[in-house]
């Protein structure tokens, strides 16, 4: 048996190796990697000895060779191919292990010019994995570290891989082509060219859309069924995904994740990072329906859940710290469906023991909480898709402008970026009102923002809220005066708003006329 290996990422490689060569695998190597072996005292045959060509053109050239390619193409089965090797003096080879040129990792720094990008384009490595991987009956490939020790459990206890396996290998194989051209063509497509070809040793213009969108996912699991019981569904992860998102999660016990239940908590999850002080949201429908922040989980789960008792049941919870036995036993007492947090101590996993469906999700949260979020909206239309940068603005207390002659006191500013980021998260047309750190009442994803104005005094009122001195955040402007009354009538003092209607003066005198305080924060909030 011999093996192939040649790798860019030598993470685990020569511990391979000395396996393979204790189970009387004959060793091939390039480059780096075989100087390792060699160094490693590992006996081990250079690609140049096997093809009688040595490495040219930096590099370029190694294993384009029939020496290689056959050894890798031939079928076994097929006596004429065994006659060819035999004819041209070639050897096969039964195992190859290869990971490419670090190409994704080259673009992605901020200094990364044309050159380097173009010479990270890996050729004799795709190739001889296309290769192996299509004659995977005969040859097994290796393109990921991960893969290392369970080929080597099988080849230890069987002396050989099944069918099954090679087979899984040359599909994982073919994925890992299929991303790295994705990632090339990306890149490439995305170089502006209206000024000519771009200098080589700078890094080159491009456009923020690329010219042909590549976007590569690996299945997690599929689904039992999709938003609704007739639609067929699965999860997929993006390789890239940023650490602390939600494809990350950790499920520390419960049901299997359903279509909705992994909708919502994604939802939930991104709207309590954007929170410093320990904050709870809670979702239904993919809409927040109380969100908090407090001293603590305990007294944040508290105040959100008095939002909106009712919807809150069987709602998705999240905490950006790490849930307690307290918190635990209180959020014990209603039905919730998926639980998430940073992490749960021994005392909170206890509570949620005797509760075997509830599904608990651990996602590890960095201090950079908006370097977890995707880089990409993406949302299908008909025969194709809109692609957008994910919303990530972030606002101050220095970005307002104050429109009124009154001014907002500091506490009403605090909960006026509250408000505002809520509303971020809640579906338009969104009304938030806000006070102490916490929802008052929410209206969400209607077609008039006078009727989610409603709503929110509707729901406050259902769960005993009083509205009287509360901030209000409207996502978009306010097309006329009479939304302003309404949140007015409704007990708010001040509010805050993108601006920018044809009728801003309007609504800042009908504000005045009202006395209350009103600022503009020049962005709005969409969300569909």
């Amino acid at each position: 048996m011999r093996a192939l290996i040649s790798v860019s990422d030598k993470t685990g490689v020569l511990e391979l190796a000395r396996a393979l060569h204790a189970l009387g695998v004959a060793l091939i190597s390039t480059g780096g990697t075989a100087r390792l072996l060699a160094d490693a005292g590992l006996p081990v045959a250079e690609v140049a000895e096997v093809t009688g060509f040595p490495e040219m053109l930096d590099g370029r050239v190694k294993t384009l060779h029939p020496k290689i390619h056959g050894g890798l193409l031939a079928r076994r089965d097929r006596p004429e191919h065994m006659a060819a090797l035999q004819q041209h003096g070639i050897a096969p080879i039964d195992l190859l292990v290869v990971n490419l040129y670090p190409f994704e990792a080259t673009v992605a720094r901020a200094d990364c010019t044309l050159a380097d990008a173009i010479e990270n384009i890996d050729i004799g490595g795709p190739a001889m994995v296309r290769s192996a991987a299509k004659n995977w009956r005969d040859v097994a490939v290796l393109t990921d570290p991960a893969q290392y020790a369970p080929v080597l459990a099988e080849l230890r206890d069987s002396g050989r891989l099944s069918d099954t396996t090679r087979l899984r290998l040359a599909v994982a194989a073919f994925n890992r082509i299929a991303q790295y051209d994705a990632a090339i063509s990306q890149y490439l497509s995305a170089i502006d060219l209206s000024a000519g070809a771009p200098a080589v040793d700078a890094p080159p213009p491009r456009h923020p859309f690329p010219g042909q969108f590549n976007a590569c996912w690996t299945k997690v699991q599929d689904l039992r069924y999709g938003e609704n019981p007739h639609q067929q569904a699965a999860f997929y992860r993006d390789p890239e995904a940023p650490a602390g998102a939600l494809a990350t999660a950790q499920q520390l016990q419960g049901k299997e994740l359903s279509y909705n239940n992994i909708a919502d908590a994604d939802a939930a999850w991104e709207c309590v990072k954007s929170f410093e002080a320990p904050a709870c949201v809670i979702i239904k429908h993919a809409n927040p329906c109380g969100v908090a922040v407090g001293e603590g989980p305990l007294q944040a789960y508290r105040k959100a859940f008095q939002t909106d008792p009712t919807s809150a049941f069987g709602g998705i919870i999240a905490f950006n710290r790490s849930v307690d036995g307290e918190t635990a036993q209180a959020v014990a007492q209603q039905f919730v469906e998926v639980l998430i947090a940073p992490d749960f101590t021994p005392e909170a996993l206890a509570v949620f023991k005797t509760k075997a469906n509830v599904r608990l999700l651990r996602i590890a949260l960095p201090a950079d909480a908006a370097a977890t979020r995707n880089a990409w909206h993406l949302q299908r239309v008909g025969g194709g898709v809109l692609v957008q940068t994910t919303d990530v603005h972030v606002l101050r207390a220095s970005d307002l402008k104050v429109v009124t002659k009154r001014q907002p006191t500091p506490e009403q500013l605090q909960d006026l970026l509250f408000a505002w980021t809520v509303a971020q998260y809640v579906k338009s047309n969104a009304i938030v009102f806000c006070k102490d750190g916490m929802t008052m009442g929410v209206g969400a994803g209607q077609m008039s923002r006078l009727d989610s104005a409603r709503i929110a005094s509707i729901k406050a009122q259902a769960a005993g809220l009083s509205l009287q001195g509360t901030a209000v955040a409207s996502d978009a402007f306010f097309p006329f005066r009479d939304g302003l009354d309404v949140v007015v009538d409704a007990g708010a003092t001040c509010i805050i708003q993108p601006g920018g209607s044809v009728r801003d003066q309007e609504v800042i005198d009908a504000a005045n006329e009202r006395g209350v305080a009103m600022v503009f924060t020049g962005v709005r909030h969409f969300r569909h």
